[in-house]
């Protein structure tokens, strides 16, 4: 059996990777690109630095900054509406993931019009929007080598999951050195939510021997890592290589699937505004709890995998290990619980059923080893709640 490979055309990994902009651009005959970034880029100096590096170069680039945090349909309005009345050759994606995800949609929404609705999955979106050149600044999503795109429906509160060769990035610039001014909270989720996809991307019935050397490629340089990142950001070594693995693992995810916990995750972060990779890391330790049964010699290669287990241990025990490591990661790295969070005990049992629903109709569920029925997914949802084992008071 073959398996279809997805990649960028090109990507510059390094530090000061950034500086090689206008080489990229000119290979790909972008000559009037924009910049959809958000404001905390352009506070930080990062927007005026790239466009200083394309000024050299006598490329001038117009900047839309008005992408949020999980990003909606609202949100990228402005942007599409930009893209189609000016004749962008090319977009310039400089952010977490919520700007390369905003880039993705503006792209085809701007070439090809219609809602996001229209792109939801099952549909695969291979049509070709504006080439977008990604620039993560995180060490997290993976967005930069993926053919998925989340936008939020405003009018439905749901995450709408978008896939095809049409959201594969053109190009890649990874340079951790844009990542050493990220605070920690931020380095915490976004570093557990790599994790998960490499995770995820191992265990998933869609792997293949591709994506699984990926995956583990990806949990070696994750492992001894996050919590180095996480403490100290100045840290180089940490960085690059939570940067790198952060890409892995998205190349891992976007050749295999994320599976159960990336399902539940994004209802949460629809209703109650929990960042993606927060959610991910709430429900991380007790998901893997939860499928460890039916793929144990997986799991115990992801614990092995991230140096928490011993190759002369027994998947059992690699497993108990891997359990432990996740709730006490959990625990060092500050991740709130739901009540912790701000959310509201009420609003939560009102909307378990919807969050369900929409967590099946995503179709990640499905690629868990151990899938939930309705019955014991509502039971997770609540053990999220309940689950004493993130509390750090």
């Amino acid at each position: 059996m073959s398996h279809s490979i997805l990649l960028p055309r090109t990507m510059e990994i390094g530090r000061d990777a950034c500086q090689k902009l206008p080489l990229i651009l000119e290979s790909l005959g972008i000559k009037k690109p924009l910049i959809i970034t958000d404001d905390m880029m352009v506070k930080l100096g990062y927007v005026d630095d790239i466009q200083a590096v394309l000024r050299e170069a006598q490329i001038n680039a117009d900047v839309f900054s008005d992408t949020v945090p999980e990003p909606t349909e609202s949100s990228i309005g402005a942007g599409v509406s930009l893209v189609k009345a000016q004749n962008y050759d090319g977009l310039i994606a400089l952010g977490g993931g919520s700007p390369i995800d905003s880039a993705k949609a503006i792209s085809i929404l701007g070439r090809f019009g219609g809602v996001m609705r229209d792109y939801k999955f099952p549909r695969q979106v291979n049509e070709t929007g504006l080439p977008i050149v990604a620039i993560p600044t995180t060490a997290g999503t993976g967005s930069e080598v993926t053919r998925f795109t989340i936008i939020t429906d405003d009018d439905n509160n749901e995450k709408l999951l978008c896939v095809g060769m049409g959201f594969m990035p053109i190009a890649a610039i990874i340079d951790y050195s844009l990542t050493l001014s990220v605070p920690p909270r931020t380095t915490a989720d976004t570093g557990i939510d790599a994790m998960t996809h490499a995770i995820e991307a191992y265990i998933s019935p869609k792997r293949n021997a591709y994506s699984d050397q990926q995956a583990l490629a990806a949990l070696r340089l994750i492992g001894p890592n996050i919590q180095t990142a996480y403490h100290n950001g100045k840290d180089e070594t940490a960085r690059e290589a939570m940067m790198l693995g952060s890409t892995l693992a998205g190349i891992a995810f976007c050749n295999s699937s994320v599976a159960l916990v990336h399902g539940m995750s994004r209802p949460i972060g629809a209703f109650f505004h929990v960042p993606h990779g927060l959610s991910n890391a709430m429900l991380l330790p007790t998901i893997t709890e939860f499928g460890i049964s039916s793929a144990p010699v997986r799991y115990a290669d992801c614990a092995r995998a991230l140096g928490i287990a011993d190759h002369s241990e027994t998947d059992d025990q690699a497993n108990v290990s891997l359990v432990n490591y996740l709730k006490n990661l959990n625990k060092e790295l500050l991740v709130p619980t739901l009540a912790e969070f701000g959310v509201q005990r009420a609003d939560f049992d009102k909307l378990v059923n919807t969050m369900c629903e929409q967590a099946f109709a995503s179709g990640s569920p499905n690629n868990n080893p151990r899938i939930p029925s309705l019955e014991e997914m509502t039971q997770l949802y609540t053990m999220l709640w309940d689950d004493s084992s993130t509390d750090h008071s």
